[in-house]
């Protein structure tokens, strides 16, 4: 006798009529090309409106709406209020503006919708040449390792991984218990919180990071850092890793690689260097000095959505011992084993890379956009920014109620409104309100920092929308509001 199951009506989540569904995806598509090409035009920030905020506040959707219907809430709801990275005047934290083309490669990469981890396919292809374009950009070995990742976090997390794992082989199967000494890491104390935070998750604790001081230009005090050194060893620890800055967060700064690495040579250390934005100068042939030792790093991290201007999110790691990098995640499993032919054949699977089974398809906006502007616009617009950092220096340095807080060596500008009647507790009160008031104004959207106990407006120029021309409007708002504000702080009277 048959078991017979009747299903009244077989589901599916592809549209019933694909006419009207990709009359809506023009519609997107038109919406967003008009969204990029007139942001210069629109504020430069709009606070979240009481509406959009509360239309976050539904409860799960139990019944089907009209896809029009679901992109009419995005387009009011949620674009108009972006944090507009997208603007020729944002200038916060480090953060690229995106292209066109990379938009589309996302819709594309969402379309084959490829999980790039394992198989004969051609986005296991495509990741690797991009790859091996980073491998040429930063001067690493060709038989060098590599994996695209999230952002630089998850690259800094990964290259401290496989640098603890390499230098005590047990760890893997028995843990840091198998350490016989405490394992410590060094770095300047510029380094990004996100290294830090890997310090904590691969078990060493955030105690048993030196932070070494810096000199007046923000970068590490190697001789500092050597005696730290021989004081652990004296104390019976074991040091392991160096950190080196290749752009500090706050300012740019560049810490002296090739010694870094010669340190870590000598002491026996892994030596990583950060460089989420700051290492793609690299590309300039005019920077070679600067960021000489980049190409002498255990592995190096960076940022292709910052001052490549690739659209988020995607970063990307490099690891010169190909095989402590695969040392360090792989993990024989039945269902996971290479075949001869058929897709489950292939290259290396980039699980053995990383902590990743599913990934996207990050590689393909690089891929199309490298191919779509070629290195030597990526060169020009690189140098675009930091002529314009120095532009905007020389505006501030022209100002009596500026100062400069920092050498600019890169393109991260920190200044300050200042005048002689304000106590620097006070002028720290006044930059916040003046960076506050360009935000809600929609004037410009730089962040801010801290340099020695002083508040910072700081512009981080990674924006190839920016022209000379909204550098100049910055520098006007800032003394404007600065004069506006200024007389209304005084707390220690």
């Amino acid at each position: 006798m048959k078991t017979e199951i009747m299903l009244s009506e077989e589901a599916t989540l592809d549209p019933q009529d694909w006419t009207s569904i990709r009359t809506l995806g023009h519609q997107m598509l038109d919406d967003m090309l008009d969204y990029l090409q007139s942001a210069g035009q629109l504020p430069a920030w709009k606070k979240p409106s009481a509406y959009a905020v509360g239309s976050m506040n539904q409860p799960l959707p139990e019944q089907s709406q009209e896809a029009a219907s679901v992109y009419e809430d995005f387009f009011n709801q949620v674009l108009p209020f972006n944090n507009n990275n997208v603007h020729p005047r944002f200038w916060a934290w480090v953060q690229g503006g995106g292209t066109p083309m990379g938009m589309l490669a996302d819709m594309l990469a969402s379309g084959m919708n490829s999980n790039v981890s394992l198989g004969d396919h051609m986005a296991m292809y495509v990741e690797k040449q991009v790859i091996g374009w980073a491998k040429e950009m930063m001067g690493f070995p060709s038989e060098a390792s590599g994996i695209l990742l999230s952002g630089g976090s998850l690259a800094n997390i990964t290259a401290l991984v496989v640098a603890r794992n390499h230098f005590n082989k047990t760890i893997r199967a028995k843990g840091l218990q198998s350490v016989q000494s405490q394992l410590i890491v060094y770095g300047s104390s510029e380094t990004h919180n996100c290294a830090i935070k890997g310090i904590e998750v691969i078990g060493i604790g955030n105690d048993n990071f030196r932070r070494i001081p810096i000199d007046e230009n923000y970068r590490i005090k190697t001789d500092e850092l050597k005696a730290a050194i021989e004081a652990d060893i004296a104390a019976g620890l074991t040091p392991f890793c160096i950190i080196g800055n290749a752009g500090t967060v706050n300012t740019g700064a560049i810490d002296p690689l090739t010694e870094l690495s010669a340190i870590a040579k000598a002491y026996g250390c892994w030596f990583h260097i950060d460089g989420a934005f700051g290492a793609i100068p690299k590309i300039l042939p005019e920077f070679q000095q600067q960021l000489a030792g980049i190409e002498l790093a255990d592995s190096l991290a960076f940022d292709y959505h910052k001052w490549l201007y690739v659209n988020y999110e995607v970063a990307c790691v490099l690891i010169r011992d190909a095989d402590a990098h695969r040392n360090a995640f792989t993990v024989q499993a039945n269902y996971l084993v290479t075949h001869e032919r058929g897709l489950s054949a292939g290259p290396e699977a980039f699980s053995n890379l990383g902590m990743e089974l599913s990934r996207g398809f990050k590689a393909l906006k690089v891929w199309m956009s490298l191919k779509e502007n070629g290195m030597q616009k990526y060169r020009q617009l690189v140098r675009q920014n930091i002529r314009q950092a120095e532009y905007l220096a020389n505006l501030i340095r022209l100002e009596d109620n500026l100062q400069l807080m920092a050498e600019v060596s890169l393109n991260i500008v920190c200044f300050r409104y200042a005048t002689s009647q304000h106590t620097d507790d006070e002028l720290n009160h006044i930059n916040k309100e003046i960076l506050m008031r360009l935000h809600e104004e929609g004037i410009a959207l730089p962040s801010y920092t801290l340099l020695n106990g002083k508040y910072v407006i700081r512009a981080a120029i990674t924006n190839h929308r920016s022209r000379l021309a909204d550098f100049d409007a910055l520098v006007n708002a800032v003394v404007s509001i600065g004069n506006d504000v200024a007389p209304t702080i005084k707390i220690n009277d």
